[in-house]
């Protein structure tokens, strides 16, 4: 073992509310870096553009984590809840993951999404009027997070799922709780969270297929390709996946992106007075503040060379897409925040077979959430002063968001 290995992950908290100078360290010097992660495992880091790219459409960078484990118990620690559940499209190379997406791809076609934007508009209103209310006023203290942020995709996620009304509060906040955080042996709470949601999953799945809906979960459940259907281990880890993917992240792209905004107060008044740029500052909010910032797990199936680097087989490899958006081979003075940049492709979403199915979906909730909440609170400011915001959910690896978001509404507009 190399005890010389940077340590990536597990930051201090300064490191953890702002990795970018360390990103934009380790990229200067190479594009792929041998390190060691928190949990104690070594990876490869790739942090280039180029070798990102790379990276992810490389067919040699296996996501079978089921595979690699049996390959290797320790090359990757187990995750909750348990590995059982690593059986949706992002954790299965092809065949399983061309038969799992061409099953789940038609309830995410871009026409259905587009035809949810009046409903996710009036979620965004409600939310904002229950928030106001909650607030008592302009200059009272509300959280962002909690109050917008989070229940405006969960809602959508929830309502497209078939999960009743009443069972979304309780089981967004075992989301919110096994997606905290934690070094060496999950925590009590985020076990019985995991336990929980697994229940609640399978109830779901049962509760479908006894009275099948129009909902995405009974569409699953009856879903064929040929003569193939999900496993149950499929559906269920398809409907963990699409409920980790289709709220944490838009959350967290939300939240980052307000607190972007709010330091960036010109790009902020621009997007007031011209909210029909909201769209493409979707697209530099998703790079600039990277509500993923790596990729999930892969492993090299056999010896792979990125950007010049040779990586062995059998290896971890950790792809830190937050530092590839930021290259600046790519992109003009890439830690300026600029919503008026013309759209230009960025890994943010993936890239290659992988390439984030939920998207449409996620771009729409995004921009209904920026208009509506620009629209309606112009003035909205930081209710704390900046540095003692916390980017505390999520490992700060794969998942990066604040957990809660104080501010003051202020007059609307």
């Amino acid at each position: 073992m190399d005890d010389t290995l940077r340590i990536w992950g597990g930051w201090d908290a300064d490191t953890r509310d702002d990795p970018y100078p360390l990103f934009e360290d380790l990229r200067s010097q190479c594009p792929v870096h041998q390190v060691r992660l928190a949990d104690g495992h070594d990876a490869w880091l790739v942090i280039g553009h180029d070798a990102a790219r790379q990276a992810l459409r490389d067919g040699q960078l296996s996501k079978d984590m089921l595979a690699a484990m049996d390959a290797d118990p320790n090359v990757v620690n187990e995750s909750l809840p348990k590995p059982a559940f690593a059986r949706h499209m992002l954790a299965v190379d092809p065949p399983d993951h061309t038969r799992l997406r061409r099953l789940v791809a038609p309830a995410f076609a871009p026409s259905r999404m587009a035809a949810l934007e009046p409903a996710i508009e009036r979620i965004a209103d409600g939310l904002l009027d229950a928030l106001a209310v909650d607030g008592a006023g302009p200059e009272s203290v509300v959280d962002l997070v909690a109050g917008y942020a989070l229940p405006l995709p969960f809602s959508v996620i929830g309502a497209l799922l078939g999960i009743p009304e009443l069972d979304q509060p309780q089981l967004q906040r075992w989301f919110r709780t096994l997606l905290q955080p934690w070094s060496g042996s999950p925590p009590r709470a985020a076990v019985d969270a995991s336990n929980a949601i697994v229940a609640a999953l399978a109830d779901l799945a049962d509760a479908c297929r006894r009275n099948p809906g129009d909902d995405l979960t009974s569409l699953l459940v009856g879903a064929t390709d040929g003569d193939e259907r999900l496993t149950d281990q499929e559906l269920l880890s398809t409907l963990f996946q699409l409920i980790v993917a289709g709220h944490d992240t838009t959350t967290s792209l939300i939240g980052n992106g307000v607190v972007a905004l709010l330091d960036h107060p010109e790009q902020l008044r621009l997007l007031i007075e011209q909210p029909e740029r909201i769209p493409d500052a979707i697209e530099e909010l998703m790079r600039y503040s990277a509500p993923v910032p790596h990729a999930t797990f892969r492993v090299t199936t056999e010896a792979v060379t990125l950007d010049g680097v040779e990586v062995p087989a059998g290896q971890q490899v950790l792809i830190c897409l937050a530092g590839a958006n930021r290259d600046p081979v790519v992109r003009d003075d890439p830690s300026v925040l600029d919503v008026t940049r013309p759209p230009r492709a960025h890994l943010g979403f993936g890239h290659g077979i992988h390439f984030c199915l939920g998207a449409p979906l996620a771009r729409i909730e995004a921009r209904v959430a920026f208009t509506v909440l620009l629209r309606r609170y112009p003035n909205l400011r930081l209710a704390v002063p900046r540095d003692e915001l916390r980017w505390t959910h999520g490992d700060g690896l794969v998942l990066r968001g604040l957990a809660e978001l104080p501010v003051r509404l202020g007059e609307g507009g």
